[in-house]
């Protein structure tokens, strides 16, 4: 069964003349020129990984980077997926600052739905949109060491939370995804990490994702979110922004919240060598191509410099 593009036969394009889609492909060469052969980490979350429409559309967009010969590599999340599975057993979530207290039974869960259903669910949409991905979780190959987080209070540095199977990156060995896409496959990754003892650690997505861009040298590091991008505190989007210009906004206040996490991670990427971070829009269709092939903004750029 061939599998067609629903961009191909979507009736709405039918009004773009053979002229205006033969400039926006030519728009496209000079990146591919330049990022072909280069790794890209997408982190994959927010609206994008729920929604069947935008789903499909981040699945084209993978496959098509790879076929035009970047290296795409997904880190996923789950939260939602998560919640939704321990709600059904019946156990209530608790968090302290934030993070979810994940104990022996909330690890099992985690496990289960990470590396089953989100894993299994991404790796058949790329497939299906003509890709060849593979699942790996941080055990896989030796990918991820991990040890336990430990959660300093926010109020009182002396006092230490223990919020369990929450895991700090002890280190990446990078060379079973690198074997993979030096193979023509697109790896999957669940951010699920093992200690000394062999045991488990659910590792937050976006520094997973920092983490790999940095080992791997990925020239981008993209994380799909639920926001159009870092915004000034008028509300207006910040396109392009360097690392200088980001501790600015922290120290102001500008950047708070949720977005903390994300930028950090972002930011540790930018310092170390990977060459431009996108905090881009999820739910706009197609938003990573339309970020990375043209020289249109559809999020906030972070450059190393």
């Amino acid at each position: 069964m061939t599998h067609t593009s629903p961009v191909a036969t979507d009736p709405d394009l039918s009004h773009v003349g053979p002229r205006d889609k033969a400039e926006i492909l030519a728009q496209a060469l000079p990146y591919i020129r330049r990022f072909h052969g280069k790794t890209i980490v997408i982190k994959y979350g927010g609206n994008a990984m729920t929604d069947p429409a935008l789903q499909a559309d981040f699945a084209e967009d993978v496959v098509l980077l790879k076929l035009v010969g970047m290296n795409p590599v997904v880190v996923h999340g789950g939260g939602p997926q998560i919640e939704a599975a321990l709600n059904r057993l019946g156990k209530k979530g608790r968090f302290i600052q934030g993070m979810r207290v994940t104990d022996e039974e909330t690890m099992e869960v985690v496990e289960w739905v990470l590396a089953g259903q989100v894993q299994q669910d991404i790796v058949g949409l790329i497939n299906q949109a003509g890709g060849k991905a593979v699942g790996l979780t941080g055990r896989d190959g030796g990918l991820i060491r991990a040890q336990r987080l430990k959660m300093v209070d926010k109020d009182d540095s002396a006092r230490e939370h223990d919020i369990g199977f929450v895991g700090d990156i002890v280190s990446i060995d990078p060379s079973v995804v690198r074997a993979l896409q030096d193979d023509a496959f697109i790896p999957v990754i669940s951010p699920l990490g093992f200690g000394e003892e062999n045991e488990s650690y659910n590792i937050n997505a976006d520094v997973v994702a920092g983490r790999l861009a940095i080992v791997l040298k990925a020239e981008k590091l993209v994380l799909l979110t639920n926001t159009p991008g870092v915004l000034n505190k008028a509300g207006e989007l910040l396109t392009d922004l360097t690392a200088r210009e980001i501790d600015g906004l922290f120290a102001d206040g500008t950047i708070s919240g949720g977005m903390l996490p994300k930028i950090e991670g972002a930011l540790d990427a930018a310092r170390s060598g990977v060459n431009a971070v996108h905090i881009i829009d999820g739910r706009v269709p197609h938003a990573m191509l339309l970020e990375i092939l043209t020289d249109q903004a559809y999020g906030t750029m972070i450059r190393s410099h």
